[in-house]
């Protein structure tokens, strides 16, 4: 249910007060680099998950005490509590904390205290783009010197992570918007990749969508960076109280791409112009339209703070990507495997048309559904999308936190995708693909969930059929 939030700022002096912080669900790609910014700042932070992964074991070797499960004892000592949005209330830690008096903040509160605590706090919103534009202005900064504070959602294989503490008063963080948690950082410089429908089993429509981004927009206080070849973006954007400097490929665009690379390449390349003058050539190694719009809004934003074109252009023709956005996993018996996290139909069009492209023999898609009401929702546009490639397995939809009040599955989906086979097994799934995938094919799993275990079965059955 969309609700008519505001920023809170009432927790903004807290971390001044206290100096011990407890993270539940700690090991996520949210909450894991909020928590490594408070530990490079002398805080003592401690942590709780369901589950391991990277980030936790990274977060273990660096001496934080990290509890496995919820239970509130875990919580004992702690002078604040940060929580996920996928926290449920009656979480023995959340009401632990409650009993207590112990003040338990959201994490997009947290991100927004931090966000004014930097004086050049950059922004990254958008419904489609976000974690690898992020990624991209961190490397950017990074590599010109600028050392700017990164929060990403996604890892970054320069910096080794998915955050980055710098010595500036820059900061380059990620604004999403479901449940308006983007509603609570005000930054100086937000950039908006594109408006689309999404999570509409919170905003419910577009006009409610527009309504966060707007608000999003007023709270920045000093310049807008959006896609100026996005009309709901230019929509948001034009009653924005900060100068709007636009970016795409049309002529009438602030930052504009004039594209130099051949159609049949794999990666591309563009000039871009800055208000009719000519900065540089960007050559990109990563592939699609759709980051050529990302490394757009890099290039525009890292402008507007002083890189040079000459740095820019280094710097995303040296960026390789973001973990599970079009992540190759390996290549065996000239099958290549990769993994992307594309969950929404504009985002599948646009990786599975980029993959389309690369000269692949055949390429197969096994796509995970992400929620029950973004499938039913979005069912028919689902549908077109998967039927971009040449073989599409659709899985079980993940339910996340959802309840199948919707009543979809993934055969509704599978009967609108022409030659598509649902099968509802990771390791069903796996054995299909890997049975029938020959040489010079890609295998591409996708969605928003953990469909990278399904990936990762895949990259193995493959090593062990070709004894590599």
């Amino acid at each position: 249910m969309y609700i008519d939030k505001r920023c809170d700022k009432s927790y903004d002096d807290i971390l001044g007060r206290i100096r011990r912080v407890h993270f539940i669900g700690i090991g996520g790609s949210g909450m894991c680099p909020l928590a490594e910014v408070l530990i490079s700042k002398g805080y003592d932070v401690s942590g709780s998950d369901m589950n391991d992964g990277d980030t936790l074991q990274r977060l273990i070797s660096n001496g934080v005490p990290v509890k496995m499960g919820h239970k509130a004892e875990n919580i004992e000592g702690a002078e604040l509590v940060v929580y996920t949005a996928a926290v449920k209330q009656d979480n023995p830690e959340l009401a632990a904390a409650r009993e207590k008096g112990i003040p338990a903040i959201e994490r997009s509160v947290m991100l927004g205290i931090l966000s004014r605590r930097y004086s050049n706090t950059v922004a990254v919103a958008g419904t489609h783009g976000k974690t690898t534009t992020t990624a991209m202005i961190s490397q950017v900064l990074i590599g010109s010197g600028c050392d700017p504070t990164a929060v990403i959602g996604g890892k970054l294989p320069s910096i080794g992570g998915n955050s980055h503490v710098g010595s500036s008063e820059t900061m380059v963080c990620e604004a999403c918007e479901y449940v308006d948690s983007f509603i609570q950082i005000t930054p100086a410089v937000a950039v908006i990749l594109n408006v689309d429908a999404d999570h509409l089993d919170y905003f419910e429509n577009m006009d409610n969508i527009k309504k966060s981004f707007r608000k999003f927009l007023a709270q920045t206080g000093s310049a807008a960076i959006v896609n100026g070849d996005d009309e709901n973006t230019l929509d948001c954007a034009k009653d924005s109280p900060v100068p709007v400097v636009t970016f795409g490929f049309g002529e009438g665009c602030d930052y504009r791409a004039v594209m130099t690379s051949p159609e049949t390449t794999v990666y591309d390349a563009f000039d871009l112009y800055f208000k009719g003058e000519k900065l540089c050539n960007i050559s990109l190694s990563v592939p699609g339209k759709h980051n050529v719009y990302n490394a757009l809004a890099a290039a525009a934003a890292a402008h507007h703070l002083g890189v040079s074109p000459e740095d820019i252009a280094s710097n995303l023709h040296g960026f390789k990507g973001v973990h599970r956005r079009f992540e190759v996993l390996g290549k065996h018996g000239g099958v290549t495997v990769a993994d992307d996290f594309a969950h929404h139909p504009t985002e599948i069009t646009a990786a599975l048309t980029a993959a389309m492209n690369m000269g692949f023999r055949k390429v197969w898609n096994v796509f995970q559904p992400h929620t029950f009401s973004r499938t039913a929702m979005l069912l028919d546009d689902f549908a077109k999308a998967l039927s971009i490639v040449d073989e599409a397995v659709i899985l079980e939809i993940l339910p996340v936190r959802e309840v199948n009040t919707y009543n979809i599955y993934n055969t509704d989906l599978g009967k609108k995708v022409p030659g598509s086979k649902c099968i509802d097994t990771f390791e069903d799934a796996a054995k299909y693909v890997c049975d029938n995938a020959k040489d010079g094919d890609l295998i591409l799993t996708m969605g928003g969930g953990n469909v990278y275990m399904c990936a990762n079965m895949i990259n193995k059955m493959l090593q062990e059929k070709y004894g590599e």
